[in-house]
């Protein structure tokens, strides 16, 4: 993984798991516990490419072929220029 932040330039990183909210095509799964290493400094988060394609891999499993997700939340939505 980076070695230096490209957002804050830290060297300093700490491994750890974390929610992962993965979006496409106004479609949304939220992953918990996803190993990343995080920017001590900044929190910028780095993801291994193999975590991204495995999240990948279930988003399209649950959307395309219809597998059940372990869990499912609703979730309110509102229009900023509403409120």
């Amino acid at each position: 993984m980076s070695k230096i932040c490209s957002f804050c330039g830290n060297k300093n990183f700490k491994i750890k798991t974390v929610q992962y909210i993965y979006r496409h095509d106004g479609k949304f799964l939220i992953v918990n516990d996803v190993p990343c290493e995080e920017c001590e400094y900044c929190g910028e988060q780095y993801f291994k490419a193999d975590v991204l394609k495995k999240i990948e891999k279930d988003f399209m499993e649950i959307y395309s072929t219809g597998r059940e997700p372990k869990h499912i939340i609703q979730i309110p939505v509102e229009e900023f220029a509403e409120l």
